[in-house]
Protein backbone atom coordinates (compact mmCIF):
# COMPACT_ATOMS: atom_id res chain seq x y z
CA UNK A 1 0.00 0.00 0.00
CA UNK A 2 1.06 3.63 -0.80
CA UNK A 3 2.29 5.50 2.58
CA UNK A 4 -0.08 8.52 2.65
CA UNK A 5 1.02 11.59 4.79
CA UNK A 6 -1.99 13.91 5.27
CA UNK A 7 -1.52 17.41 6.99
CA UNK A 8 -5.01 18.33 8.51
CA UNK A 9 -7.85 16.38 10.00
CA UNK A 10 -10.44 15.67 7.38
CA UNK A 11 -13.83 14.34 7.92
CA UNK A 12 -14.48 11.33 9.45
CA UNK A 13 -15.89 9.56 6.24
CA UNK A 14 -12.77 10.39 3.91
CA UNK A 15 -10.12 9.62 7.13
CA UNK A 16 -11.76 5.89 7.03
CA UNK A 17 -11.66 5.23 3.19
CA UNK A 18 -8.32 6.32 2.88
CA UNK A 19 -7.20 4.56 5.78
CA UNK A 20 -8.48 1.62 4.14
CA UNK A 21 -6.96 2.13 0.60
CA UNK A 22 -3.48 3.68 1.28
CA UNK A 23 -1.01 3.05 4.55
CA UNK A 24 -2.27 6.46 5.80
CA UNK A 25 -0.79 8.97 8.09
CA UNK A 26 -3.13 11.75 9.69
CA UNK A 27 -2.03 14.62 12.21
CA UNK A 28 -3.06 14.06 15.74
CA UNK A 29 -3.57 17.72 16.44
CA UNK A 30 -5.48 19.84 13.47
CA UNK A 31 -3.48 22.55 12.83
CA UNK A 32 -1.42 24.12 10.13
CA UNK A 33 1.96 22.23 9.65
CA UNK A 34 5.04 24.03 9.11
CA UNK A 35 7.74 23.81 6.92
CA UNK A 36 9.42 21.47 9.51
CA UNK A 37 7.29 19.46 10.18
CA UNK A 38 5.58 19.06 6.49
CA UNK A 39 9.50 17.43 5.65
CA UNK A 40 9.67 15.30 8.56
CA UNK A 41 6.09 13.69 8.22
CA UNK A 42 6.67 12.85 4.46
CA UNK A 43 9.87 10.81 4.79
CA UNK A 44 9.17 7.43 2.79
CA UNK A 45 5.72 9.09 1.64
CA UNK A 46 4.96 8.79 -1.84
CA UNK A 47 1.52 11.57 -1.43
CA UNK A 48 1.43 14.48 0.20
CA UNK A 49 -2.41 15.44 0.99
CA UNK A 50 -1.92 19.20 1.51
CA UNK A 51 -4.46 21.65 1.95
CA UNK A 52 -4.87 25.66 1.25
CA UNK A 53 -3.24 26.04 4.85
CA UNK A 54 0.03 24.63 3.94
CA UNK A 55 2.39 26.99 2.23
CA UNK A 56 4.46 24.09 -0.27
CA UNK A 57 6.62 27.08 -1.47
CA UNK A 58 9.78 26.26 -3.76
CA UNK A 59 12.12 25.95 -0.76
CA UNK A 60 9.76 23.32 1.08
CA UNK A 61 9.74 21.71 -2.33
CA UNK A 62 13.41 21.25 -2.74
CA UNK A 63 13.49 20.11 0.65
CA UNK A 64 10.60 17.48 0.16
CA UNK A 65 11.95 13.79 1.06
CA UNK A 66 12.95 12.31 -2.72
CA UNK A 67 10.20 9.40 -1.87
CA UNK A 68 7.25 12.08 -2.95
CA UNK A 69 5.72 11.63 -6.31
CA UNK A 70 2.38 13.27 -5.81
CA UNK A 71 0.94 16.65 -4.09
CA UNK A 72 -2.24 15.86 -3.92
CA UNK A 73 -4.33 19.07 -2.77
CA UNK A 74 -7.48 18.66 -0.67
CA UNK A 75 -9.17 21.90 -2.00
CA UNK A 76 -9.96 24.23 -5.35
CA UNK A 77 -7.05 26.80 -5.24
CA UNK A 78 -3.50 25.86 -5.79
CA UNK A 79 -2.21 29.47 -4.70
CA UNK A 80 -0.29 28.12 -1.88
CA UNK A 81 1.93 25.82 -4.20
CA UNK A 82 4.70 26.53 -6.43
CA UNK A 83 3.33 24.37 -9.17
CA UNK A 84 6.47 24.93 -11.25
CA UNK A 85 8.81 23.94 -8.43
CA UNK A 86 6.91 20.42 -7.93
CA UNK A 87 6.81 20.19 -11.98
CA UNK A 88 11.25 20.47 -11.96
CA UNK A 89 10.71 17.48 -9.12
CA UNK A 90 8.66 15.50 -11.38
CA UNK A 91 6.27 15.79 -8.36
CA UNK A 92 2.71 15.75 -9.59
CA UNK A 93 0.38 17.93 -8.59
CA UNK A 94 -3.93 18.01 -8.27
CA UNK A 95 -6.92 19.69 -6.67
CA UNK A 96 -10.37 19.64 -6.12
CA UNK A 97 -12.30 21.55 -8.56
CA UNK A 98 -16.14 21.63 -9.51
CA UNK A 99 -16.93 20.05 -6.34
CA UNK A 100 -17.68 23.58 -4.37
CA UNK A 101 -19.31 25.39 -7.23
CA UNK A 102 -22.49 24.84 -5.61
CA UNK A 103 -21.95 25.49 -2.37
CA UNK A 104 -19.63 28.77 -2.90
CA UNK A 105 -22.66 30.07 -5.27
CA UNK A 106 -25.06 29.55 -2.36
CA UNK A 107 -23.12 31.53 -0.09
CA UNK A 108 -22.42 34.40 -2.97
CA UNK A 109 -26.11 34.35 -3.35
CA UNK A 110 -26.53 34.88 0.59
CA UNK A 111 -23.97 37.67 1.31
CA UNK A 112 -25.74 39.68 -1.78
CA UNK A 113 -28.61 39.55 0.30
CA UNK A 114 -27.02 40.21 3.46
CA UNK A 115 -25.61 43.17 3.02
CA UNK A 116 -28.40 45.44 1.19
CA UNK A 117 -30.98 43.93 3.28
CA UNK A 118 -29.24 44.49 6.50
CA UNK A 119 -29.74 40.79 7.26
CA UNK A 120 -27.16 40.78 9.76
CA UNK A 121 -27.75 44.17 11.51
CA UNK A 122 -31.52 43.39 11.87
CA UNK A 123 -30.01 40.10 13.80
CA UNK A 124 -27.52 41.20 16.27
CA UNK A 125 -30.28 44.26 17.24
CA UNK A 126 -32.12 41.87 18.55
CA UNK A 127 -29.51 39.81 20.28
CA UNK A 128 -28.75 42.52 22.47
CA UNK A 129 -31.91 42.13 24.88
CA UNK A 130 -34.60 40.64 22.49
CA UNK A 131 -36.62 44.10 21.96
CA UNK A 132 -36.43 46.15 19.43
CA UNK A 133 -38.66 49.63 18.75
CA UNK A 134 -41.06 47.54 16.84
CA UNK A 135 -42.38 48.38 13.10
CA UNK A 136 -42.09 51.93 11.34
CA UNK A 137 -42.38 53.28 8.03
CA UNK A 138 -38.78 54.10 7.92
CA UNK A 139 -37.29 51.19 10.04
CA UNK A 140 -34.57 49.17 9.05
CA UNK A 141 -35.03 50.53 5.34
CA UNK A 142 -32.42 48.39 3.20
CA UNK A 143 -32.10 47.82 -0.82
CA UNK A 144 -34.31 45.69 -3.05
CA UNK A 145 -32.64 42.93 -5.37
CA UNK A 146 -34.98 42.88 -8.52
CA UNK A 147 -34.43 44.89 -11.30
CA UNK A 148 -30.69 45.84 -9.76
CA UNK A 149 -27.49 45.33 -12.17
CA UNK A 150 -24.50 42.43 -11.01
CA UNK A 151 -21.70 42.74 -12.17
CA UNK A 152 -19.94 38.97 -11.85
CA UNK A 153 -15.79 38.92 -12.78
CA UNK A 154 -15.07 36.01 -13.70
CA UNK A 155 -18.05 33.32 -15.44
CA UNK A 156 -16.71 30.28 -15.09
CA UNK A 157 -18.28 27.35 -13.05
CA UNK A 158 -18.96 29.30 -9.81
CA UNK A 159 -19.99 32.58 -11.91
CA UNK A 160 -22.33 31.01 -14.15
CA UNK A 161 -23.88 29.51 -10.68
CA UNK A 162 -23.91 32.47 -9.10
CA UNK A 163 -25.51 33.95 -12.02
CA UNK A 164 -28.59 31.09 -12.17
CA UNK A 165 -29.29 31.60 -8.43
CA UNK A 166 -29.24 35.64 -8.93
CA UNK A 167 -31.53 35.84 -12.47
CA UNK A 168 -34.11 33.87 -10.03
CA UNK A 169 -34.27 37.27 -7.71
CA UNK A 170 -34.67 39.40 -10.75
CA UNK A 171 -30.72 40.82 -10.96
CA UNK A 172 -29.58 41.92 -14.59
CA UNK A 173 -26.51 40.14 -14.77
CA UNK A 174 -23.31 41.37 -16.95
CA UNK A 175 -19.98 40.09 -16.49
CA UNK A 176 -16.25 40.75 -17.52
CA UNK A 177 -13.84 37.89 -18.15
CA UNK A 178 -10.55 37.15 -20.08
CA UNK A 179 -12.70 36.10 -23.45
CA UNK A 180 -16.08 36.04 -24.24
CA UNK A 181 -18.84 33.11 -23.62
CA UNK A 182 -20.58 31.20 -26.59
CA UNK A 183 -23.65 32.69 -27.19
CA UNK A 184 -25.91 29.74 -25.99
CA UNK A 185 -24.35 30.77 -22.66
CA UNK A 186 -25.31 34.86 -22.86
CA UNK A 187 -29.02 33.01 -24.03
CA UNK A 188 -29.23 31.09 -21.32
CA UNK A 189 -27.98 33.53 -17.99
CA UNK A 190 -29.47 36.26 -20.29
CA UNK A 191 -26.03 37.85 -19.75
CA UNK A 192 -24.22 41.26 -21.12
CA UNK A 193 -20.52 40.67 -21.81
CA UNK A 194 -18.27 43.65 -21.10
CA UNK A 195 -14.52 43.82 -22.92
CA UNK A 196 -13.97 46.59 -20.51
CA UNK A 197 -13.76 46.33 -16.47
CA UNK A 198 -14.17 49.70 -15.26
CA UNK A 199 -16.82 50.32 -17.97
CA UNK A 200 -18.86 47.35 -16.13
CA UNK A 201 -18.04 48.81 -12.72
CA UNK A 202 -19.40 52.11 -13.42
CA UNK A 203 -23.01 50.79 -14.43
CA UNK A 204 -23.32 48.06 -11.93
CA UNK A 205 -24.94 48.37 -8.64
CA UNK A 206 -23.16 45.05 -7.21
CA UNK A 207 -19.98 43.48 -8.03
CA UNK A 208 -19.11 39.62 -7.14
CA UNK A 209 -15.50 38.60 -7.64
CA UNK A 210 -15.05 34.81 -9.06
CA UNK A 211 -11.83 35.00 -11.01
CA UNK A 212 -8.62 32.65 -10.03
CA UNK A 213 -5.71 34.35 -8.66
CA UNK A 214 -3.14 35.33 -10.97
CA UNK A 215 -0.40 38.34 -11.32
CA UNK A 216 -3.14 39.39 -13.79
CA UNK A 217 -5.70 39.81 -11.57
CA UNK A 218 -3.90 40.50 -8.26
CA UNK A 219 -5.90 43.54 -6.59
CA UNK A 220 -8.00 44.01 -9.82
CA UNK A 221 -9.95 46.13 -7.44
CA UNK A 222 -7.70 48.72 -6.84
CA UNK A 223 -8.56 52.43 -5.28
CA UNK A 224 -8.97 53.61 -9.00
CA UNK A 225 -11.64 51.05 -9.99
CA UNK A 226 -13.07 51.38 -6.48
CA UNK A 227 -13.91 55.36 -7.84
CA UNK A 228 -15.44 54.02 -10.37
CA UNK A 229 -18.01 52.24 -8.56
CA UNK A 230 -21.34 53.74 -7.78
CA UNK A 231 -21.96 55.02 -4.26
CA UNK A 232 -25.03 53.42 -3.99
CA UNK A 233 -22.63 49.76 -4.88
CA UNK A 234 -21.96 46.70 -3.10
CA UNK A 235 -19.04 44.70 -3.34
CA UNK A 236 -18.94 41.07 -2.87
CA UNK A 237 -15.59 38.33 -2.34
CA UNK A 238 -15.50 34.72 -1.95
CA UNK A 239 -12.41 34.22 -4.34
CA UNK A 240 -9.51 34.99 -3.09
CA UNK A 241 -8.23 37.76 -0.86
CA UNK A 242 -5.53 39.30 -3.15
CA UNK A 243 -7.77 40.08 -5.68
CA UNK A 244 -8.88 43.31 -3.56
CA UNK A 245 -7.12 45.91 -2.66
CA UNK A 246 -7.99 45.82 1.15
CA UNK A 247 -6.52 49.31 2.42
CA UNK A 248 -8.44 50.63 -0.54
CA UNK A 249 -11.22 49.03 0.18
CA UNK A 250 -11.70 50.30 4.12
CA UNK A 251 -11.48 53.73 2.26
CA UNK A 252 -13.99 53.87 -0.03
CA UNK A 253 -16.10 52.29 2.51
CA UNK A 254 -15.22 54.82 5.15
CA UNK A 255 -15.63 57.50 2.85
CA UNK A 256 -19.22 56.32 1.37
CA UNK A 257 -17.27 55.78 -2.31
CA UNK A 258 -19.52 52.55 -2.20
CA UNK A 259 -22.05 51.29 0.32
CA UNK A 260 -20.60 48.46 1.55
CA UNK A 261 -19.19 45.05 1.10
CA UNK A 262 -19.59 41.55 1.61
CA UNK A 263 -16.29 39.65 2.08
CA UNK A 264 -15.29 35.48 3.22
CA UNK A 265 -11.82 36.47 2.46
CA UNK A 266 -9.11 38.51 3.92
CA UNK A 267 -5.61 40.25 3.32
CA UNK A 268 -4.96 40.20 6.71
CA UNK A 269 -7.03 37.43 8.72
CA UNK A 270 -4.42 37.13 11.58
CA UNK A 271 -5.56 38.96 12.99
CA UNK A 272 -8.13 40.94 10.47
CA UNK A 273 -7.59 44.88 10.40
CA UNK A 274 -9.08 46.50 12.90
CA UNK A 275 -10.26 49.02 10.65
CA UNK A 276 -12.62 46.47 8.64
CA UNK A 277 -13.57 44.98 11.66
CA UNK A 278 -14.65 48.82 12.95
CA UNK A 279 -16.71 48.87 9.54
CA UNK A 280 -18.87 45.43 10.31
CA UNK A 281 -19.42 46.81 13.65
CA UNK A 282 -20.89 49.84 12.17
CA UNK A 283 -23.02 47.67 9.65
CA UNK A 284 -21.32 49.10 6.50
CA UNK A 285 -19.05 45.08 5.80
CA UNK A 286 -20.55 42.07 6.15
CA UNK A 287 -17.86 38.74 6.86
CA UNK A 288 -18.15 35.54 7.24
CA UNK A 289 -15.28 33.10 8.26
CA UNK A 290 -14.28 31.56 4.76
CA UNK A 291 -17.28 29.86 4.76
CA UNK A 292 -17.28 29.41 0.92
CA UNK A 293 -17.17 25.85 0.55
CA UNK A 294 -17.98 24.75 4.18
CA UNK A 295 -20.33 21.86 3.81
CA UNK A 296 -20.01 18.46 4.81
CA UNK A 297 -21.17 17.35 1.69
CA UNK A 298 -18.83 19.44 -0.33
CA UNK A 299 -15.78 18.37 1.72
CA UNK A 300 -16.75 14.71 1.41
CA UNK A 301 -16.99 15.36 -2.08
CA UNK A 302 -13.32 17.09 -2.33
CA UNK A 303 -12.32 13.85 0.27
CA UNK A 304 -13.26 11.28 -2.89
CA UNK A 305 -11.95 13.33 -5.70
CA UNK A 306 -9.22 13.83 -4.07
CA UNK A 307 -9.04 10.03 -3.46
CA UNK A 308 -9.55 9.36 -7.42
CA UNK A 309 -6.62 11.65 -8.06
CA UNK A 310 -4.07 9.26 -5.67
CA UNK A 311 -5.10 5.93 -6.77
CA UNK A 312 -5.17 7.10 -10.54
CA UNK A 313 -2.09 8.39 -10.12
CA UNK A 314 -0.36 5.44 -8.45
CA UNK A 315 -2.27 3.09 -11.21
CA UNK A 316 0.26 4.92 -13.71
CA UNK A 317 -2.65 7.09 -15.52
CA UNK A 318 -2.80 10.82 -15.91
CA UNK A 319 -4.96 11.82 -12.54
CA UNK A 320 -8.20 13.38 -14.02
CA UNK A 321 -7.72 16.83 -12.03
CA UNK A 322 -4.33 17.48 -12.32
CA UNK A 323 -2.74 21.11 -12.34
CA UNK A 324 0.01 21.88 -15.09
CA UNK A 325 2.78 24.27 -14.39
CA UNK A 326 2.75 27.68 -16.33
CA UNK A 327 5.33 26.61 -18.71
CA UNK A 328 3.32 23.79 -19.45
CA UNK A 329 -0.11 25.51 -19.71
Amino acid sequence: MAKVFVTRRLPALIEERMAALFDTHFVGEDRPQTSEELITQSQNCEILVSTITDKIDAELISNLPSSVRMIAQFGNGVDNIDVNGAAKRDITVTNTPSVLTDDTADMTMALILAVPRRLIEGSQMLLKDGTWPGWSPNWMLGRRLAGKRLGIVGLGRIGMAVARRARAFGLDIHYFGRSRKPAVVEEELDAHYWDNLDGMLGAVDIVTLHTPSTEQTKQIINKQRLTLMKNEAYLVNLARPNLIDENALIEAVETGEISGAALDVFEHHKPIDPRLLELARQDKVVMTAHMGSATLEGRIEMGETVIVNMRTFLDGHQPPHRVLPDRMG
